[in-house]
């Protein structure tokens, strides 16, 4: 079945059934008749035929750096449904934080033009990656990174962590930081310097010993917790950069003999789901990647309807007390 014998069932032009596809005028009668023959026959157009000749593919591109990351779902589930309504397709491009595949991806979406436009939920900026933005034709947005110069979505963690920081302090005089890796200026620098700035603030000078790297992972968590007693024994707060560092801290602690959050409190980042159920229940930021990833979907749309502003938005964030901390 193609478009020649639907325009010959309904008895109109194929121009006629080709302005119906494509949401051009066509009066109700022949509309109706069309549209008979299409749900008796099920004919669906070729979207590869309908890309060729409108030069879209009605098709979106998601970079993201890690597909069982509990933030990063929430941010794909916020972009889904804004892009439906849009009648976009969403690709998925998982890099499991692999920068190479990141810069890989982006050419890939270039060269091949398989999408209209990309949201890149980033984790790092190579010299690379600003090369490749720069080439590209096709609208960019940024999400969960503040890149000077582009249009993003990305969250305060600086402010986040000096605030969550700052509530832990009050019963404190040893804090230590688990984070992540500093090229990650989001989870990785922003967040550790705004640990150092409450504890500044306090007038506590943190030494190096008690400021660990890790994975982010429960496992990585649990490694630099253990590293932690036995190189700062004095520790009575840990804060993580993830809530998943937090939870593996959390059993190192336990398997100890620390209670938490009696000789030690722990904080993390993210507000996920199990940060309610584990035991104690966990004191973490609650960032909006929900919001941000529907934020950065209508800032896309946007872009791809032709206004080409340049916007930075910095989402809002919620400290969530629980009994992880004193």
């Amino acid at each position: 079945m193609d478009i020649n014998q639907i325009a010959q069932m309904a008895g109109v032009s194929r121009a006629t059934v080709s302005r119906y596809f494509n949401e051009g005028y066509v009066s109700q009668e022949k509309r109706d008749r069309i549209r008979a023959v299409v749900e008796a026959t099920g004919y669906s157009p070729s979207q590869h035929a309908k890309s060729l000749r409108t030069g879209k593919s009605n098709t979106v591109g998601v970079i993201i750096p890690k597909i069982n990351s509990a933030s990063v779902s929430r941010m794909v589930a916020g972009m889904t449904p804004v892009f439906a309504e849009k009648g976009y397709q969403v690709l998925l491009a998982n890099t499991d934080n692999d920068a190479a595949r990141e810069v890989g991806y982006l050419r890939l979406f270039e060269e091949k033009r398989q999408v209209d436009g990309v949201v890149l939920v980033a984790t790092v900026f190579s010299e690379e990656h600003i090369a490749a933005m720069g080439d590209m034709s096709l609208p960019v947005i940024v999400l969960d990174q503040d890149l000077p110069g582009r249009s993003c979505v990305y969250q305060n963690d600086r402010g986040a962590l000096r605030d969550i920081t700052a509530n832990a302090l009050r019963s404190s005089e040893h804090p230590a930081y688990i984070g992540v890796f500093e090229e990650d200026e989001s989870a990785g620098r922003n967040r550790h310097l705004g640990f150092l700035d409450a504890c500044a603030e306090a007038g506590l000078d943190v030494p190096e010993r008690a400021q660990m790297i890790a994975d982010f992972t429960v496992d990585a968590g649990y490694t630099a917790a253990e590293e932690l007693l036995e190189v700062y024994p004095e520790v009575d707060t840990i804060v993580c950069a993830t809530d998943s560092i937090a939870f593996g801290a959390m059993t190192c602690l336990r398997e100890y003999g620390r209670h938490v959050p009696e000789d030690v409190q722990v904080t993390g980042v993210g507000d996920a789901e199990l940060s309610q159920i584990v035991t104690p229940t966990l004191t973490t930021v609650h960032h909006h990647y929900k919001t941000s990833g529907a934020e950065a979907a209508r800032m896309l749309c946007e872009q791809l309807a032709g206004d080409t502003t340049r916007r930075e938005v910095r989402m809002s964030y919620e400290v969530v007390v629980r009994n992880s901390t004193r």
